[in-house]
């Protein structure tokens, strides 16, 4: 979070002085954060079948809810207490909240710490539902729960530990995440494939076509992303300021980048430019500007939502070389682009944007260091995920069974975990009995 790159030390005990406009602000951004789950529920229900997409959405609503509560009850305080030892987990001081309305331990916010809390919150809870991309059409609703509720806790709390937080030891080492290209976007991606190698592919996965099946819901949930990411990005200023204007602005401009790159290659692969490419594009420019919002000027944020459309597109080729089920490209857009994102900010990161920085990037003048250290922070944040994630796996497949039977899987997951119906058609018979 770039404010606790920058703030000035305090003891945990010392009081808020707190800004009517800064808390204005991030309020407001928190309620754009909490749009970008509904939204990304949408983005995700288009584009399975429709006998799966009620599953869909109920498995992000439930992130919120699951989330939330081991949030308050532990994750605030693994991620944000004071360290407990070697600056990979926070302790236990603020369990239950308990504390949490006196400060953030080592920050000097200008804005109320609950406020703090929740915005946090809202983090944890899109982190957790990004993972229903890779796992769509075949997993347990009772199992995604409690993977879920684990996972946040054990994985994406330490994460946003040593991050986040003043006293997490890539945050000491000097790695710079604006608003969590490890944290979210790599932490999630490399948390999808551990669980897609655990759960195994779809049922006819890579013969059968399984073709989205409601391209406008997609693109409606494109468009509340894209709005709630302004508040997500811009949001993590934390002040109502320039560095937040600047960071909207990248955030913008990345997305519109990610959109033209993965078109403009997409229409030179296959002669066609497709809306659900310009909904995946416009989403891998705002996943790579993520970590890069705050540090970046204009024309590197536009430059990196190109690169990031096009490599994110080359990616998805990887799921079908490598044979693994990522079902919505949760590996190939938000991994593969919070890697591009993070160590662009190795090649990029400005002083002029922000003094958080005290090694620009390479291409203007500030040597490899700060690439090295963002490349140290792609390798932690991966390998850690992506075995901690396995872990977690393996045990609730052990226990209570990952993946439904093949018979749920056929009937679909609205009607066998839900015993719901997205959509109720009306035969031509009946209609012609309720006229006859």
């Amino acid at each position: 979070m770039p404010v606790l790159a920058h703030v000035l030390a305090a003891a945990p005990t010392s009081s808020v002085h707190v800004d009517s406009g800064d808390t204005a602000w991030v309020l407001a951004c928190t309620a754009l954060v909490l749009l970008m789950t509904p939204g990304l529920a949408f983005f995700y229900a288009g584009m399975v079948r429709s006998k799966h997409v009620l599953a869909m959405i109920m498995q992000s609503f439930t992130c919120i809810a699951v989330v939330s509560v081991t949030w308050v009850l532990v994750g605030y305080s693994l991620a944000f207490d004071d360290d407990a030892g070697g600056g990979l987990v926070g302790g236990l001081h603020l369990v239950g909240l308990a504390h949490a309305t006196t400060a953030v331990p080592g920050t000097d916010l200008s804005i109320p710490p609950l406020v703090f809390v929740l915005f946090q919150l809202l983090f944890a809870v899109l982190t957790a539902a990004l993972l229903t991309g890779a796992t769509a059409d075949r997993m347990r609703f009772e199992s995604f729960v409690v993977l879920v509720a684990v996972w946040s806790v054990v994985v994406y709390a330490p994460v946003a530990h040593w991050v986040f937080s003043p006293d997490g030891w890539l945050h000491r080492l000097g790695v710079l995440d604006f608003a969590g290209g490890t944290v979210v976007e790599m932490c999630s991606g490399a948390s999808a494939l551990a669980l897609v190698l655990v759960l195994g592919p779809r049922r006819g996965w890579p013969r059968e076509m399984m073709a989205p099946h409601n391209l406008p819901l997609t693109l409606l949930g494109a468009g509340l992303l894209w709005v709630g990411w302004i508040g997500f990005n811009a949001g993590s200023a934390l002040t109502a300021g320039t560095l937040a204007a600047s960071a909207a602005l990248a955030t913008h401009l990345s997305g519109v980048g990610g959109m033209i790159g993965w078109l403009a290659l997409e229409r030179r692969l296959t002669g066609k430019a497709t809306t659900l490419g310009a909904a995946s594009g416009a989403v891998a420019g705002l996943v790579a500007i993520t970590p890069a919002a705050g540090y970046l000027q204009p024309l590197p944020a536009l430059a990196l939502g190109v690169v990031a459309g096009a490599v994110c597109l080359f990616a998805i080729r990887l799921k079908f070389r490598f044979r693994y089920d990522d079902s919505l490209d949760v590996v190939a857009v938000h991994y593969v682009g919070g890697v591009v994102g993070t160590l662009c900010v190795g090649l990029f990161a400005a002083t002029v944007v922000n003094p958080a920085v005290t090694h620009q990037g390479l291409f203007l003048g500030g040597g490899v260091e700060q690439l090295g250290k963002q490349l140290v922070g792609v390798v932690a944040t991966s390998a850690f995920a992506f075995a901690a994630t396995y872990a977690i796996a393996r045990v609730v497949r052990a226990t209570m069974g990952l993946r439904v039977t093949a018979d749920d899987e056929h009937a679909g997951l609205d009607a066998s975990q839900h015993a719901e119906s997205a959509y109720e058609l009306t035969t031509t018979s009946t209609i012609g009995r309720s006229h006859g």
